[in-house]
């Protein structure tokens, strides 16, 4: 049993990662984010794989591995979090070298590198953000990569497409603070065409799982 604290998003929002606890008492209001096949239970209602809830003053158990995103919804001024985010984080550009991502006001916290786990945290600064469709993710190598994105401030949605042209857009997911999208995967790790998009300016974790 253990619950680490992990600092890639200090200091904004203090995340855990809780792994092999039966019964967790949550009383702030925290996103919890389970990264398990095993359901986690809370109040008797069963958060799936890679699937996530606002949870506040509950009990949460049976986590086999999970993550808690603190302080999501304590900032009084969104406007100047966000600000101050990008005086602290590098535009992802920076530091993933991706075309796509060249010219667009997307920033990048540092990356949690937890074995096959790798959790780390975007703001999306403009409206639209227009961070360009894709289907590889050529920052995780040869890697099988699960990926989702869970949203922690503002608001955004998943856009899945048929082709690279957003016209062929078949399947839309608005995300809201605590709510992550559906894994887009197939077995052998095959992503469509895809791209996060803002509602408002916001910021969202992404959760790798590598194999």
């Amino acid at each position: 049993m253990s619950i680490k604290t992990l600092d890639f998003a200090e200091p904004f929002f203090t995340v855990k990662r809780l792994l092999n606890e039966p019964d967790v008492r949550i009383g702030e209001k925290c996103i919890l984010v389970n990264l398990s096949e095993r359901p986690v239970r809370v109040e008797g209602q069963d958060i799936g794989f890679f699937q996530s809830a606002v949870v506040v003053s509950a009990d949460v158990r049976d986590v086999e591995d999970a993550v808690l995103v603190e302080r999501f919804a304590s900032h009084a001024d969104e406007t100047a979090l966000l600000e101050a985010v990008r005086k602290t984080w590098p535009l992802a550009y920076d530091i993933r070298k991706e075309e796509r991502l060249k010219g667009v006001g997307h920033y990048m916290s540092p990356k949690a590198n937890l074995g096959n786990l790798y959790l780390s945290m975007y703001h999306a600064a403009s409206v639209p953000l227009n961070v360009g469709l894709h289907k590889e993710h050529v920052h995780c190598g040869d890697a099988v990569l699960r990926e989702v994105h869970t949203q922690i401030v503002g608001y955004g949605k998943m856009q899945q497409c048929r082709d690279k042209d957003i016209d062929t857009l078949y399947l839309e997911e608005p995300l809201a603070p605590g709510a992550t999208h559906k894994p887009m995967y197939d077995e052998q790790g095959n992503y469509p065409w895809h791209q996060y998009e803002t509602i408002t300016p916001g910021i969202f974790m992404a959760v790798e799982l590598l194999s």
